[in-house]
């Protein structure tokens, strides 16, 4: 394999993050919270938000406010974007069904597959109110079916954001607070005097709200856990390098340490994209963050053909890949580690990220080795049951169980095998022994 990189980001090794000091951050406000609730939440949001309202819930008044400070095309299009993670979650929905089938003559197995009881979605602040992470949850959680859907998102410059709270109140929340960080997160999780605690929390956070959901997990259910978003741009010069630059700085955006990186199997691209990345942070608003995602995590990295770079790509699992290639269809098929792909030079991240239906909430860190992003799925439990109909199949079934107890040496587990050997087979077992081949 010949792989040349033109441009490295920072190791595994120098990227790392304090982790010690966040995990034990986390741990002291779980703690705090899990002693003092409401008043542990409240003297948190002032110190971290400068945020103590009267109460963090919004009223009906209060969400009905921020929705009439929108004007009718933000509305619109909230419920345009609304209306695609609605359709797709809904056609995903509809492709999880329930089973029941006959394994053997009267012994019927089946599984059911039913909505979580309770689901808080988290929609972070920091530098951008991410409205579409209120889509991604609400909405798909809404599709799944869970009768109780709270959500919470931090204050930014001081109030409640009416888009974020629109976009919560118009996707189907039922209850809705203005709080953030690891409080938020431990508030819905475990509970205080005033809020009910969730059986599931969703949503993208910083580290800390990403630490608190590892440690929180268990306890309560996770869709994942999110680290700083990742873009990948594999590209060969079937496009130009503009569209590829545009691309790698729309993710880079997202925060300091935002890995973009271009694959590629043109040194010339390459070479042009990288001036090009140059030219666009001339002039890009938001340099300031993308410049340095930029300097310090992006990479450009080039292969010698479609297979090589199929190899790289499935090494690197990024959350989103962007494919733009005469032949994209040839990564889709032969891809295995990506969170989200976005195939032609016609798509986009920002697409999956805003508006165009498929879930936002995708695996960083290499996760997409064994895991998809958030989708209806996540919020169904999936439960099997069965049923015995005739003497004859509880004694058959009853006779195999007994024996493979006592290969284990369980009497305990076998004497619910013999006791039905016994009654429906009519077979005399003695106590503690095994039914005979």
């Amino acid at each position: 394999m010949a792989i040349h990189y033109l441009k490295h980001g920072r190791t595994a090794e120098e990227s790392s993050q304090d982790a010690a000091k966040v995990r034990d951050t986390v741990t002291g406000i779980l703690a705090d919270v899990t002693a003092r609730g409401d008043e542990a939440v409240r003297e948190l949001s002032a110190k971290f938000d400068n945020w103590s309202p009267e109460r963090f819930r919004l009223s009906g008044d209060e969400i009905a406010a921020a929705v009439r400070s929108l004007s009718q095309g933000q509305l619109d299009d909230i419920k345009f974007a609304q209306a695609q993670v609605r359709n797709f979650a809904q056609a995903q929905r509809e492709s999880i069904r329930d089973i029941e089938v006959e394994t053997l003559p009267g012994v019927v197995l089946g599984h059911k597959n039913m909505p979580v009881d309770s689901v808080a979605c988290y929609v972070p602040g920091g530098k951008f109110p991410l409205v579409a992470s209120a889509h991604m949850g609400v909405v798909t959680a809404k599709v799944a079916g869970v009768p109780r859907i709270i959500t919470a998102s931090p204050p930014v410059q001081g109030r409640p954001n009416p888009a974020v709270v629109a976009a919560m109140h118009l996707g189907g929340a039922d209850e809705i607070y203005t709080f953030g960080g690891v409080q938020a997160i431990a508030a819905m999780a475990l509970g205080t005097q005033s809020i009910d605690p969730v059986s599931m929390v969703v949503g993208p956070g910083n580290a800390f709200v990403a630490e608190a959901k590892r440690q929180l997990f268990g306890r309560i259910g996770i869709d994942l856990i999110a680290g700083p978003s990742e873009t990948l741009v594999i590209a060969d010069d079937s496009v130009d390098a503009e569209l590829c630059a545009t691309d790698l700085l729309g993710q880079a955006e997202h925060g300091f340490n935002t890995p973009a990186i271009l694959l590629t199997n043109s040194m010339q691209l390459a070479q042009d994209t990288i001036a090009e990345v140059e030219r666009i942070l001339k002039i890009l608003p938001t340099a300031n963050t993308a410049g340095v995602s930029w300097r310090d995590y992006g990479a450009v990295i080039v292969a010698d053909s479609y297979e090589e770079m199929v190899q790289e790509a499935d090494r690197i699992a990024s959350e989103h890949v962007q494919v733009m290639t005469r032949d994209p269809d040839y990564f889709l098929n032969n891809m295995k580690n990506y969170g989200a792909l976005f195939l032609g030079a016609r798509t986009n991240v920002a697409f999956g990220d805003k508006v165009i239906g498929t879930n936002h909430t995708l695996p960083t860190g290499k996760a997409a080795r064994y895991t998809g992003g958030l989708w209806v799925g996540k919020f169904i439990k999936t439960c099997t049951y069965q049923k015995v109909l005739t003497d004859e199949a509880s004694a058959l079934i009853g006779s195999y169980c007994s024996r493979l107890c006592a290969i284990e040496g369980m009497i305990a587990h076998g004497e619910q095998a013999n006791i039905r050997v016994r009654r429906y087979g009519q077979q005399d077992v003695p106590y503690g022994s095994a039914v005979p081949a």
